[in-house]
């Protein structure tokens, strides 16, 4: 059984400060040298950003008929822009650019030649692939990319997993109250059923979207928003702990009804469909993670890897030695992290239907406004006004719930007149 313990009071503010700081450093930690007009690099990065644009403006014409101006543009983004990042790129992959080379000319092909617009988005979709290849060849990844990859990672598997361990504790207890016999072996293979299930999930959603006879945008864009609309119902801290009071209450009307029939089978059934929710939750979040982590899938391994190890620890504390560990601060700051990533996931998804042309598209100009590629894709971060737009409202609807439920709300019932008060 879980005790709590009271302790003093802690302000409402400092439980954000863990968030709001990790956010910071992805701010300020440098990654990559600033943009400028004499390193080779820096204008190669540039040129590359303006052909992606203009591919974009490409499509557009062609979706409106306007065959000769979609043409001119898919031409101009190749010989007046992406040549000129040509120079680094040979010196580091001289295939990735002649394999560029030849999915512009599929493009200029497909316009010339009067395509469907599904063809010409697809052969467009080629060209936005290799461009984002070639700035991951001649960026640096820095450390606020590798550290961002490693810390979403760790939250994902650390927070579903601490809830996993709980809902494991409250098994035992209450199979042990109810004295239901020979349920330790049966519940264990249950556990086990669900974690193999779980990454037999992860696997065959990756194998299914890689065979999906759909455009990759639209997948990318898709699981995106569904793990950000996973995310905003169980990873705000009030609406995890409701959520988690009826899960709770299902799952000791479950053991009843195990401790009730009996037998190996109905222990299983139990641990599986205690456990597989979770793994199911960070299946979805690990398939949007990898999606958008090309180039740092090795720091989400080590972020998954750790959070193996902390969670191990944690088990051991909370179910054999029977250590009173500070759950309520560990979930809140794991699932503070992870709204923090439905804010990256936001901004991906936007970037990926508007590269797919299923969304508009207005660039925020100027080098400034586009943090190296590893640190875009790792934080959601795109200059377009779209992306932006609906990062910032999501962040401001996580804020303004913040400071109800930390805040205002605590505040209104400590003034609140008691029962006694009313009554004298």
């Amino acid at each position: 059984m879980i005790r709590r313990r009271h302790r003093g009071r802690i302000r409402p503010w400092r439980r954000l400060a863990a968030p709001v700081a990790f956010l910071c450093a992805l701010a300020v930690v440098p990654t990559a040298p600033a943009f400028g007009n004499d390193d080779p690099v820096d204008k190669a990065l540039s040129e590359i950003e303006r052909a992606r644009g203009m591919v974009i403006d490409s499509q557009a014409k062609a979706a409106d008929g306007e065959t000769a101006a979609a043409l001119d543009l898919a031409r101009s983004a190749y010989l007046d822009h992406f040549e000129y990042a040509e120079i680094p790129l040979r010196l580091r992959d001289p295939e990735l650019v002649l394999d560029l080379e030849f999915k512009f000319a599929a493009l200029r092909d497909a316009i010339e030649a009067g395509a469907s617009h599904g063809q010409i988005r697809e052969a467009a979709s080629a060209i936005f692939d290799g461009l984002d290849d070639c700035e991951r060849a001649i960026t640096k990844t820095g450390i606020a990319a590798p550290l961002a990859a490693f810390g979403f990672s760790f939250a994902i598997l650390f927070r579903e997993g601490l809830e996993a361990v709980l809902l494991i504790g409250i098994l035992l207890s209450s199979l042990e109250a109810a004295r239901a016999a020979d349920y330790r072996r049966g519940l264990g293979w249950g556990i086990g059923a669900a974690i193999l299930a779980s990454i037999v999930t992860f696997v065959l959603a990756q194998t299914l979207l890689s065979l999906a006879p759909v455009d990759r945008e639209l997948i990318e864009g898709t699981a995106a928003l569904l793990s950000v609309v996973v995310l905003f119902f169980v990873s705000f801290w009030i609406v995890q702990r409701l959520e988690h009071r009826r899960w709770m209450e299902f799952m000791r009307s479950r053991v009843s009804a195990a401790a009730a029939v009996g037998g190996t089978l109905a222990f299983a059934g139990l641990g599986f469909t205690a456990i597989y929710r979770e793994g199911l939750e960070t299946a979805l979040f690990y398939q949007s993670l990898v999606i958008f982590a090309e180039g740092l899938i090795l720091w989400v391994v080590l972020g998954a890897l750790s959070a193996v190890g902390a969670l191990v620890a944690a088990a051991f504390a909370i179910l054999k030695s029977g250590r009173k560990l500070p759950l309520k601060p560990l979930l809140i700051g794991g699932a503070s992290t992870l709204l923090l990533l439905s804010v990256t996931f936001a901004g991906n998804a936007v970037r990926a239907l508007q590269e797919g042309d299923l969304i508009g598209l207005n660039l925020i100009q100027g080098d400034w406004a586009r943090l190296p590629i590893f640190v875009a894709e790792v934080t959601g971060i795109h200059p377009t006004v779209e992306g932006i737009a609906v990062q910032a409202t999501l962040l401001g609807i996580y804020v303004a719930g913040a400071i109800w439920f930390f805040a205002i709300r605590p505040n209104m019932e400590r003034r609140r007149p008691q029962p006694e008060q009313v009554i004298g």
